[in-house]
């Protein structure tokens, strides 16, 4: 990759390093000049401008980032496109976290330029929780780091991968003391509900007896003989010792002690032992409490089926001490139910960017025949157009339809949309943008607004505006381009609903691309689809040939 000052008129086809203001607009960095941007960048005066050029081996940001993310995405993980040489993994399901941190440092030991994040082993994901990110450092990299990469990001199926929670059923065993309170054991079983709940599972039984090896044998035999996946037994007095009241009457039930102890604060005095292939475990004190402990690292791992080894346990002493760290969450079950900690912070996520797909219109151009409804490679205009939305992650899916909309309903069927009528269509295009901002989801970080006669854009391109979208990064508005040419769809932040609800007549939201260029992201496109929008017969008539 050549990194070079060089003058204005030596530029074409280069990446620009550092954005340019150019005017009122903004030439982002990685820009592709094209023989247009050096004809503006030489009337704002500018002589020199820093630039890369690609050298033969040379792999592109993007396309190097995409490469590892695929490789790297294991079981119920996905990849977002990548942009500005990020690409990001994704949980598809809720359950754990699951990598081997030697392969992951590995994978960035390769190279200085190419790197892998990831949240912590065995954490705790939801669906479309951010899970791993791969960015390229500089914009480009010799393919050989890239695919060095990727190989070992491949290997056993993917690094990273979401180990998914079973509906765990548990049984409950609370052992008790002539002064044993039944409020405590009462507390005890409403928080252990509520560990899991949180995990998907439930208590499905639950016994008490005195405190005694011989009446805890006779309960755990007696709780063998269920359907349950976990026994789990908390004892009225501390496990102190393998040969204490819990160790001692899983042994004399016919099950083996495997571990007691752990390297994790509170949670100390753990045990877990097996019994006819069903797991046991002897709680610690503080698993009577919703604060996090080392009961629930093993619970978590027992709900999502992840083998655990006495080594298993005497590794997590790394990250073990828990004891007054505000950054820890309640459990799942318990914050949701009105408790409060200022810790509490909402995980990164994929954002939710629904579309808005504009098939209002009189298309008094195309003549009598709505244009909806012409057939482009057999299909009608609208479904295209509609269908390469549904393809993409956007969701949900809000089709604008005003004039004839009986015409544009039955072209849409079942397909799993959204349809507002537009009564005031005649006004303008303004007016199915306000429609359709409108009946947006409140949870809806962003939106496209998509035309419906563009029937050549692809849920890739579509895919590709959503991974630009990122507000923290000044990347608000995203617009695609071709040659330097902006097209269509255009993503917004929600920020801008009350600009758009002052648009009028047949004007859409592309002025704010010129009033806020700082917060506007060009996303260069690999075809000229996105400029391709059919508003005559003679447009309509060249996508024939």
């Amino acid at each position: 990759m050549i990194f070079d000052d060089a003058p204005i008129a030596d530029t074409e086809g280069a990446l620009l390093v550092h954005s340019l203001r150019v005017g009122a607009r903004v030439f982002k960095k990685g820009r592709c000049l094209t023989a247009d941007d050096i004809e503006k960048l030489q009337d704002a005066e500018y002589v020199t401008i820093t630039v890369i050029r690609y050298e033969g081996g040379d792999l592109d940001e993007d396309s190097a980032a995409a490469l590892i993310a695929e490789a790297a995405a294991g079981d119920n993980t996905e990849a977002s496109s990548a942009f500005t040489g990020r690409a990001n993994l994704f949980a598809r399901d809720h359950g754990l976290l699951v990598y081997d941190a030697d392969a992951l440092d590995n994978v960035n030991l390769v190279h200085e330029s190419a790197t892998i994040a990831a949240l912590t082993p065995f954490e705790v994901v939801q669906p479309k929780q951010m899970v791993a990110t791969i960015k390229i450092i500089p914009f480009a990299v010799p393919d050989a780091i890239a695919n060095a990469c990727a190989s070992i990001a491949a290997q056993d199926g993917g690094l990273i991968r979401i180990a998914p929670f079973k509906s765990l059923r548990a049984g409950l065993i609370q052992t008790e003391l002539p002064n044993t309170k039944p409020s405590v054991l009462d507390k005890t079983v409403r928080v252990l509900s509520d560990r899991l709940e949180a995990l998907d599972g439930t208590i499905t039984l639950e016994h008490r007896c005195a405190h005694t090896q011989a009446t805890l044998t006779t309960a755990i035999t007696e709780m063998n003989q269920t359907d349950d996946d976990v026994i789990l037994i908390t004892g009225a007095s501390a496990i102190t010792d393998r040969r204490d009241v819990i160790p001692a009457a899983l042994e004399a039930a016919g099950g083996r002690v495997d571990h007691f102890g752990m390297p994790v604060d509170p949670g100390n005095l753990l045990m877990l032992g097996a019994l006819d292939g069903t797991p046991v475990v002897g709680l610690p004190s503080c698993a009577r409490s919703p604060k996090l402990n080392g009961f629930d690292w093993i619970l978590q791992r027992i709900a999502a089926q992840i083998p655990i080894t006495p080594r298993d346990i005497m590794r997590m002493g790394a990250g073990g001490l828990l004891k007054e760290i505000s950054s820890r969450p309640l459990p799942r079950a318990t914050a949701t139910k009105g408790a409060t900690n200022s810790a509490i912070v909402t995980p990164p996520s994929a954002p939710k960017v629904a579309a808005l797909v504009l098939a209002a219109g009189q298309s008094r151009r195309m003549g009598a025949a709505n244009k909806m409804s012409a057939i482009v490679d057999g299909l009608p205009m609208a479904a295209h157009a509609v269908d390469a939305v549904l393809a993409s992650k956007a969701a949900p899916v809000i089709v604008v339809v005003g004039h004839e909309p009986a015409v544009v309903r039955d072209i849409l069927g079942s397909r799993d949309v959204t349809i507002v009528e537009n009564k005031h269509y005649a006004q303008g295009l303004s007016t199915s943008v306000i429609c359709g901002t409108s009946a947006l989801p409140d949870d809806a970080s962003a939106f496209l607004v998509c035309l419906g006669d563009m029937p050549r854009i692809s849920p890739a391109q579509i895919d590709r505006l959503i991974a630009a979208y990122d507000p923290v990064e000044q990347r608000a508005i995203c617009v695609p381009t071709y040659n330097g040419k902006w097209g269509n769809p255009i993503l917004f932040d929600r920020r801008f609903i009350e600009e758009i609800k002052g648009l009028t007549g047949d004007r859409g939201a592309r002025h704010l691309l010129d009033i806020y260029p700082e917060l506007t992201c060009e996303v260069a496109m690999p075809d000229d689809a996105v400029l391709l929008d059919v508003d005559t017969p003679e447009a309509l008539a060249k996508l024939a040939v």
